[in-house]
C-alpha cells in the first residue's frame, strides 16, 4: 500500500481543493487509546436501547445532512449529486435498520440440551476497538456499513478513510459526535500505512474490515494474520451479467447499462462481464452498443483511475479485442465503451474499474456457468432469464457470494455483502453483518 496525502481534488478539473494534515504517531495511538476508554466506559455495558438511540439518531442526521453530505461526495470523488444523495439516503436506511433490529439481533439465544440436565444459551456480546479501512468510492456509505451495525452492538471504531476523502471522514465523525455517541466511540485518523500496521498489531485492537483493493486487502489481512486479528475483506470483482432469455430485451438491455455504468462504473458489484446466449447475442450487443456509447463521458474519480482503465482498454485491443466508444476525454474524464472479442485477452478474467463493459457470447447455459465462474473474483452476479427454474439452477452453480435474479439495485440493509475467492470474505449488511465482530458466547448451566 503506498503512501498517499490527505486531500480533496476535484476530478472533474483536477484542482486540489484542500488538504488535510496526516496524523502524527501521538494522534494515532490516542485516537486507540480513546476507543478503549470508551469501550470499557459505556460501549460494552451500555443497554442495547441506548446504542440504539444513538445509531437510530446518526440515521436522521444523514437525512438533515443529506445536501451537505451529498456535496462532499461529489467534491471529493466527482460523483454525480443525484446518485450522492442517493448514497446518503440509503446510508440514512442502513442506520435505522439496525436501530430498529439492535435488541433482536442481539438478544440471548437459548440452545436446546440434548445431553444432561440444565439448559445452555448464546450470548452475543462485542468484541472492543476496532478499526475500519475504506474507500473512496461510496465515502458514505462504505462507512454506514462498517459502523452502523458495531457501534450498536457495543464495539468501539477507529476508522482510516481512503486519502482522497478526508471531507466526508470529518463530516462524519461530527455526525457521531452529535448523534450521542460519546467521545471516543467512533474516531477518524489520517493515517499513514505504517501507522495502520502498528494500530493493528496493538492488543487493544480485535479487529480489522477493509473494503478496497485486492492489493490493499492481502497487505492488512497479512498484518492481522501474524497477531491473530479477526478480518473481513471486501475487495474487488469482474460481476457476470448472465442473458439466457429475455421476454423484452430492451428492458435487459437497459438493467445492463445501469448495472455498469452506475456510479461511473466504479463499483466493486457492478456488472462487468456481459455473458449473453448465442440466439440474442447480435441484438443485445446492438442496442447495448448503442445505448453505452450514447452516454456522454464523466470523470472517474481520479487521473490515475483514468489512466489505469485506459491501460487496460488499451491492452485488450491490442490483443485482439473490438471497442466500441470509450474515446480519450483527457484527464480524468471517461466515456462509456464496450469491449467484445476479448476471450483471447487476459482482461477477459480482470476487473475494468470505469464504464467499459465486456460482452461473451455463449452457447447454453452451461457454458454461461463455465464463462460466468472463470475469473479469480467472486463478489456478486446477475441471471436474465424468463424460466423460474433455470434461474434458481444457475444461481446455485454460481461461485458468488450474491446473485440477482432479473433485476438489479435491489441491494437494501436487510441484504448481507460480500463475496468469495478473492473478493475477500465476511459480510456486512442485515443480521450477518453485525454477527462479524461478536463474541458468540456460549454459557452452560448445568444445574
Amino acid at each position: 500500500m503506498s503512501e498517499q496525502r490527505y486531500a480533496v481534488v476535484d476530478p472533474a478539473t483536477g484542482e486540489e481543493v484542500r488538504a488535510y494534515p496526516t496524523a502524527t504517531d501521538d494522534e494515532v495511538m490516542v485516537a486507540v487509546a480513546n476507543a478503549a476508554e470508551a469501550y470499557e466506559t459505556w460501549a460494552r455495558d451500555a443497554a442495547v436501547s441506548d446504542r440504539a438511540k444513538c445509531t437510530q439518531r446518526a440515521a436522521e442526521l444523514h437525512a438533515e445532512r443529506r445536501d451537505e453530505l451529498a456535496a462532499i461526495i461529489s467534491r471529493e470523488m466527482g460523483k454525480p449529486l443525484d446518485q450522492a444523495l442517493m448514497e446518503v439516503d440509503f446510508s440514512a436506511s442502513i442506520f435505522a435498520y439496525y436501530a430498529a433490529n439492535a435488541e433482536a439481533f442481539l438478544a440471548d439465544e437459548e440452545i436446546p440440551v440434548q445431553w444432561g440436565g440444565g439448559s445452555a444459551l448464546i450470548q452475543r456480546q462485542p468484541l472492543g476497538v476496532l478499526l475500519g479501512i475504506m474507500p473512496w468510492n461510496f465515502p458514505v456509505y462504505q462507512v454506514a456499513r462498517f459502523a452502523a451495525p458495531n457501534l450498536v452492538a457495543g464495539n468501539t471504531i477507529v476508522l482510516k478513510h481512503a486519502p482522497q476523502c478526508p471531507e466526508s471522514a470529518a463530516a462524519l465523525a461530527a455526525l457521531f459526535a452529535d448523534a450521542g455517541f460519546p467521545a471516543g466511540a467512533y474516531n477518524n485518523i489520517y493515517a499513514t500505512n505504517a501507522q495502520i500496521e502498528a494500530v493493528i498489531a496493538d492488543r487493544r485492537v480485535q479487529g480489522v474490515s477493509l473494503t478496497g483493493s485486492e492489493r490493499a486487502g492481502a497487505a492488512v489481512a497479512e498484518i492481522a494474520g501474524r497477531h491473530l486479528k479477526k478480518v473481513v475483506l471486501e475487495l474487488g470483482g469482474s460481476d457476470p451479467f448472465i442473458v439466457l432469455s429475455s421476454d423484452d430485451l430492451d428492458a435487459t438491455v437497459e438493467a445492463a447499462v445501469i448495472a455498469r455504468v452506475g456510479n461511473a462504473g466504479q463499483a466493486c458489484n457492478a456488472g462487468k462481464r456481459m455473458i449473453v446466449h448465442e440466439d440474442l447475442y447480435d441484438e443485445f450487443v446492438a442496442k447495448f452498443s448503442a445505448r453505452m456509447t450514447a452516454i456522454p463521458a464523466a470523470p472517474l474519480s481520479s487521473l490515475a483511475a483514468a489512466e489505469r482503465l485506459e491501460q487496460q482498454v488499451s491492452q485488450a485491443v491490442a490483443d485482439g479485442a473490438t471497442l466500441a466508444g470509450a474515446e480519450e476525454q483527457g484527464g480524468a474524464w471517461f466515456a462509456p465503451g464496450v469491449l467484445t472479442g476479448v476471450e483471447g485477452s487476459n482482461i477477459a478474467r480482470d476487473e475494468l474499474f470505469g464504464p467499459v463493459a465486456m460482452v461473451f457470447k455463449v452457447h447454453d447455459e452451461a457454458e454461461a456457468i463455465r464463462v460466468a465462474n472463470d475469473t479469480d473474483y467472486g463478489l456478486g452476479s446477475y441471471i436474465f432469464t424468463t424460466d423460474p427454474e433455470q434461474a434458481r439452477r444457475v444461481a446455485s452453480r454460481l461461485e458468488t457470494g450474491m446473485v440477482f435474479i432479473n433485476g438489479v439495485n435491489a441491494m437494501g440493509p436487510e441484504m448481507p455483502f460480500g463475496g468469495v475467492k478473492r473478493s475477500g470474505f465476511g459480510r456486512e449488511l442485515g443480521r450477518l453483518g453485525i454477527e462479524e465482530f461478536l463474541n458468540k458466547k456460549m454459557v452452560r448451566i448445568v444445574r
